[in-house]
């Protein structure tokens, strides 16, 4: 489908069925999940464990063949906690796993397919269980982990940071510098004094911010119609 054919009515009442999917079933598997959350296709994304915390206005998109998941593991010598600030973005098939301890500041992103993860799962010399190889992960605010990145146990990545797409951390990264590579290096640093804008200012009024995305629909869904998405759906062709 090359573009939303769907009405602006269709697309509606679906969000509408999704939003309370998401607080009927989605939101109980959360300890605690924060007011105002904005997730896409909410019945695929994988909540597992207790101890998984979501701040206010947090944006998920996930999907069927790529969800978003977060994972605790509790029992011998495992307490996974995971704790995930306000104005987060997690992308498609972001997955997060903890065996001791994750805390991801305010305002930190999340590109497609990153993993963080604060254990190894395995020992090198004790393969049959995560004993001594786990190590707790500290994300500062306004992190910024790009496409297929990935975060090793007992990283702490400071205030306004980026690692850059395909990197894998295994040492603690300063604040205010991007980072990149296997194992990953400080490849720029960032003016600390220069404005940063963070997602937060988006929700500074959020009831504007939701109404402005709803009239975008509507702009750009006002010739669509019920036979041209059925059209689309059943009857394909080059210009659909």
């Amino acid at each position: 489908m090359r573009k939303e054919h769907r009405p602006f009515w269709v697309k509606n009442l679906l969000s509408q069925f999704d939003h309370w999917w998401q607080e009927r079933f989605l939101r109980p598997q959360f300890d605690q999940l924060g007011t105002s959350p904005a997730i896409l296709k909410p019945r695929t994304v994988e909540v597992f464990g207790e101890n998984i915390r979501v701040g206010n206005f947090p944006h998920i998109i996930s999907s069927k063949y790529n969800p978003v998941r977060l994972t605790t593991w509790s029992g011998k010598h495992l307490d996974g906690k995971l704790t995930i600030g306000n104005y987060c973005l997690l992308s498609p098939g972001t997955t997060i796993t903890s065996a001791v301890n994750i805390s991801i500041g305010d305002n930190c992103m999340f590109a497609a397919d990153c993993y963080i993860a604060d254990s190894d799962w395995h020992g090198l010399y004790n393969r049959l269980r995560p004993f001594r190889c786990s190590k707790p992960i500290v994300l500062e605010d306004n992190v910024w982990i790009g496409h297929s990145a990935k975060v090793g146990k007992g990283v702490t990545i400071g205030e306004n940071s980026v690692v850059a797409a395909g990197s894998v951390v295994v040492k603690d990264v300063p604040a205010n510098v991007v980072v990149g590579g296997n194992p990953a290096k400080i490849i720029k640093e960032l003016n600390p004094n220069r404005r940063m804008l963070k997602r937060e200012l988006m929700f500074q009024d959020a009831d504007f911010y939701t109404q402005n995305q709803q009239d975008l629909d509507r702009w750009v869904m006002q010739e669509n119609t019920l036979w041209s998405w059925l059209r689309s759906i059943f009857a394909r062709s080059k210009k659909h």
